[in-house]
């Protein structure tokens, strides 16, 4: 590849040791998908729904897709007894915790027709409960979601069982009665511990409370404690999030997960509460993204990926060493050849080489399974394209790096060849110094992680042929 000279600017000033040029910043801080699946969820169809998702789960059963490894399952709760302003999940905001036995009836009638389906019994070896506030349904409401999911599969004696956590709704005695459940992993949401930013999103939650329930949750053994930050929120500098980052380091999880904030007013209400004037500016976000990588490396985490970090015990740093690593609809995974089986409103699944998506709304949720139909209403079926960029795309994501003999050899293509437009875009991010590209493979830069998202996009077949992004996040 022939370098070409590039003119620059000075780079901005950062705690981290790789330079961030304001002409990259303003190139490739485009809006562009996460990727916790390719294609993304905005490309799922309606075309797709409850016949073709049994027709996939009557595939797993029967083993014709090859589908015999276990499961992983997601229960997606929706409840919230407050409002978070920056929030974009499918939530139902309610005091009313009679509304939980309600929904747990319908939950347990699409367990049972996912068993019909499948057999009793399968083998499950991931499960997630998330929301909205999972931990707004009682102890016993809990036990009664966990005793049916209990008899339905067969939970392996090794897997990760996990559950979000609000502060707020939950003290030691409660996280003791999660572990006796079986939930071995936590995830707390903090997001930051400074005043000003949460009055700011209406999410107070003072910092000794967070350190008291991972003590107790220490002290309880659970496996792996997550931490969830999000910088890019209103009110917040470089120097105050420093601040939460010392706070962080000092608490101590196993593993956090850190997100930029995702500002679309347009297609989430809650957030048109939040002043764009407060947002911090782009050229803040990546000061405070790469201070966090500093940070966290320099306290002996693991940065797994593009917002997860790790201590180096943790499974999650273990799979990344080894090459295990897999990025899904919850973000980076351990368990890179799980079927998921998504229950609840809004959940996302994957069965072999299909996605598929709940009802959104409550009503039209309920009333799908009232018929005795699974509530799947959209997904796609992928093609053998879509295959091809998904493991591309998840090897950048995951491992930074893209071996050509390894997707030749497990798709019989010629990689130059098959992405010959994709590889001249790939060039000029080399020049940038975002990629390194040799005979071997692409490997992304220090640099380049920031802007990781920009370069799985050159295989989106999707963005190539749709210009319009805007329903997209930022990449910074």
């Amino acid at each position: 590849m022939t370098e070409r000279p590039i003119a620059r600017a000075n780079p901005i000033a950062t705690a981290s040791a790789t330079p961030i040029f304001p002409e990259l910043l303003t190139r490739f801080d485009v809006p562009g998908p996460r990727y916790t699946s390719y294609p993304t969820a905005d490309r799922f169809v309606e075309a797709f729904g409850q016949s073709e998702y049994l027709h996939a789960l009557m595939q797993r059963r029967t083993g014709a897709a090859g589908s015999t490894h276990p499961l992983s399952v997601y229960v997606h709760i929706p409840f919230c007894e407050s409002l978070c302003y920056y929030c974009a999940c499918n939530k139902i905001i309610t005091r009313h915790h009679e509304r939980a036995a309600h929904y747990l009836r319908y939950l347990r009638r699409e367990i049972e027709l996912h068993v019909e389906r499948l057999g009793a019994g399968q083998p499950l070896s991931q499960l997630h409960l998330g929301g909205g506030t999972p931990t707004f349904f009682s102890d016993a409401e809990l036990a009664e979601l966990m005793g049916m999911l209990r008899r339905s599969f067969s939970f392996a004696q090794q897997g990760e069982y996990s559950i979000e956590v609000d502060p707020r709704t939950v003290d030691a005695k409660r996280l003791a009665a999660l572990s006796a459940l079986g939930f071995n992993r936590l995830s707390f949401g903090v997001q930051d511990f400074d005043a000003d930013v949460q009055k700011a999103v209406h999410r107070i939650q003072p910092a000794a409370q967070v350190f008291d329930l991972v003590a107790a949750a220490r002290e309880l053994q659970f496996e792996s404690i997550n931490v969830d930050l999000i910088y890019g929120l209103p009110r917040q500098t470089p120097d105050s999030f420093d601040r939460t980052l010392e706070q962080v380091v000092r608490l101590k999880p196993d593993r956090i997960a850190l997100y930029a904030y995702a500002h679309l007013p347009e297609r989430f209400k809650p957030q048109r509460r939040i002043a764009t004037v407060d947002l911090p500016a782009a050229p803040d976000k990546v000061t405070m993204l790469a201070r966090s990588l500093s940070t966290l490396q320099k306290a002996g985490y693991v940065y797994v990926g593009m917002d997860h970090f790790a201590l180096p015990a943790d499974a999650l740093a273990v799979a990344k060493r080894e090459g295990r690593l897999h990025r899904n609809f919850q973000g980076y995974s351990t368990q890179p050849d799980c079927d998921l089986i998504g229950l609840g409103v809004s959940a996302i699944g994957r069965v072999g080489a299909n996605y598929s998506q709940n009802a959104k709304t409550l009503d039209e949720y309920c009333d799908s399974l009232d018929q005795a139909h699974l509530p799947v209403v959209r997904g796609l079926a992928l093609t053998r394209d879509d295959l091809v960029r998904r493991a591309v795309i998840m090897a950048l994501m995951c491992q930074g790096h893209v071996s050509f003999e390894s997707i030749e050899l497990a798709w019989l293509v010629d990689f130059r060849r098959y992405f010959a437009s994709e590889m001249q875009v790939l060039e000029g991010m080399g020049d940038d110094g975002l990629v390194v590209l040799d005979d071997i493979g692409i490997q992304v830069t220090a640099q380049g992680w920031f802007f990781v998202r920009a370069v799985a996009m050159v295989f989106d077949r999707y963005l190539q042929a749709d210009r319009n992004r805007a329903r997209f996040s930022r990449i910074i």
